[in-house]
């Protein structure tokens, strides 16, 4: 899918409103096929960002699971030890 679209569940902090935001609309980009729509389709991907991002509020706040929450920071901290080692 979208690389940009990260994993916001069970994490401690949680995930803020902006981040979900955030991943909606990369999410919508992706879908819409551009990264900045025309005039023309603004307005739909506006409605789609704030449904999607309503949906996954509502899905975030509703998913149950036994495992301990992520340290956010130790989760960035291997992610970017990755694209280190695959970009070096």
């Amino acid at each position: 899918m979208c690389r940009n679209i990260r994993r916001l569940h069970n994490f401690e902090p949680p995930a803020t409103h902006d981040e979900i935001e955030s991943a909606a609309l990369q999410f919508v980009r992706k879908v819409g096929g551009s990264s900045k729509p025309s005039m023309a389709n603004e307005a739909a991907y506006a409605i789609a960002v704030s449904e999607i991002t309503a949906t996954t509020e509502r899905l975030l706040g509703a998913l149950t699971t036994s495992a301990a929450p992520l340290d956010r920071e130790e989760f960035a901290a291997a992610a970017r030890a990755r694209a280190a080692k695959r970009y070096a």
